[in-house]
């Protein structure tokens, strides 16, 4: 018996260690330093579309936010932590810069795969969703919904565009907050927006101001929407 254990501990520690082994060897020299996203404007045939296809990028219980820029004009896609009290999404596809032990574990296991590639910003919750796009890059709604809220977004004292809040249609108990663009002249509160069909704005040129984190997964200053999910309680405290 005590020979039969020391043989599977052996056997668990040998297979440890290729696992350690395949992944060190994978971080050395597999892929470039700096990737690039997928997503990177480059095809001129695609450019031309303007409107996003049906595409769903992240979950959370009913809501499913959709792809709110034209996947032809979008730079990259980056989750980060939130400084207000919003929800964790659930990303879908492939993250780009998962750690070496991970995608180790996925090329054996299966999983973790897909599109579109996403990349984490930070070492905290996916509870912010940014979508990148360069400055007047048209942005969707992201989720079937109704108006709730349109004010100012300010950073460092100076309005920079605007904040769109929209009740979703799958949970009115939710609101899904909009920021880092300028908003549609026609948009009011109560107006209905479509996902993917309604325009509720363009991308704002926040790179003077901020340093944007997406910028290390774009080939320009990393300006972006952003994406955000909370109790609809919240929005009325706040």
């Amino acid at each position: 018996m005590r020979a039969a254990r020391r043989a599977r501990r052996f056997a668990l520690l040998t297979f440890l260690a290729i696992i350690l082994v395949v992944a060190l060897a994978l971080s050395a020299f597999g892929g470039n330093s700096r990737p690039i996203d997928s997503l990177a404007v480059g095809n001129v045939i695609a450019s031309a579309q303007t409107k996003p296809f049906p595409q769903i990028v992240a979950l959370r219980g009913l809501v499913r936010i959709q792809m709110p820029i034209a996947q032809s004009q979008a730079t990259a896609i980056g989750y980060h932590s939130s400084a207000e009290n919003a929800l964790a999404l659930k990303p879908l596809g492939h993250q780009g810069n998962e750690g070496a032990l991970q995608s180790v574990f996925h090329k054996i296991f299966g999983g973790g795969g897909g599109h579109p590639t996403w990349y984490q910003l930070d070492g905290g919750a996916t509870s912010a969703l940014d979508v990148g796009g360069v400055p007047g890059t048209s942005v969707y709604a992201p989720v079937d919904g109704t108006i709730v809220g349109l004010t100012p977004y300010i950073v460092a004292g100076h309005r920079f565009g605007s904040r769109i809040d929209i009740q979703p249609q799958s949970a009115p108990s939710l609101v899904v907050s909009v920021t880092q663009l300028r908003a549609d002249p026609s948009l009011k509160v109560g107006v209905n927006v479509v996902s993917g069909a309604t325009r509720i704005g363009a991308v704002a040129d926040l790179a003077k101001i901020e340093r944007q984190a997406l910028a290390r997964y774009t080939n320009d200053a990393g300006n972006h929407v952003s994406i955000e999910l909370r109790p609809a309680a919240t929005l009325v405290l706040n």
